[in-house]
């Protein structure tokens, strides 16, 4: 990383960053260039391994699918920000932000897995707590994604 004192190297500091988040960019390969699609989130951290996983969700059918079926690896960028330092001299100018990148394997969740990345994504919105039951009208209409992360960065700049 070019600049190394923007750099999130803790797996706790990059956890608080994707609180903050709301979108994720996903990109997937789609023969010529890549397709990137943003997407509703969640996500679950193993505090004894430090494993990071990202959750998905969408439509049985499409072209996000298709892709996934095709080649399941993938990367993602996650960012927030929050203001912008404007400077009296022209292109010296700075954005606050937190931002977090990586790429991992995505795999088709089915049963109990899938209710349980539904959860995760609902966590991410709401204070509410979600039971299993609260999703039986929408489970068998929705596909939910689980990617694991390979490899994981963070930047950040704070004023």
């Amino acid at each position: 990383m070019r600049r190394s004192d923007r750099e999130i190297t803790d797996i706790n500091e990059i956890v608080d960053a994707l609180k903050k988040c709301r979108v994720c960019n996903l990109a997937l390969f789609d023969e010529k260039y890549p397709y990137v699609v943003p997407l509703n989130f969640g996500y679950k951290l193993d505090n004894e391994t430090n494993d990071l996983v990202l959750y998905f969700h969408g439509h049985n059918g499409g072209k996000k699918i298709d892709l996934i079926k095709k080649n399941p690896h993938a990367a993602f960028q996650i960012h927030n920000d929050e203001d912008i330092v404007v400077s009296e001299i022209p292109c010296v100018c700075d954005m606050i932000f937190e931002s977090v990148n990586g790429n991992g394997e995505i795999e088709i969740l089915e049963g109990e897995d899938k209710t349980e990345g539904l959860i995760t994504i609902m966590d991410q919105y709401s204070d509410k707590k979600y039971e299993s039951s609260d999703f039986d009208k929408k489970i068998k209409s929705t596909v939910v994604y689980k990617l694991k992360v390979n490899d994981i960065s963070g930047k950040s700049f704070k004023k």
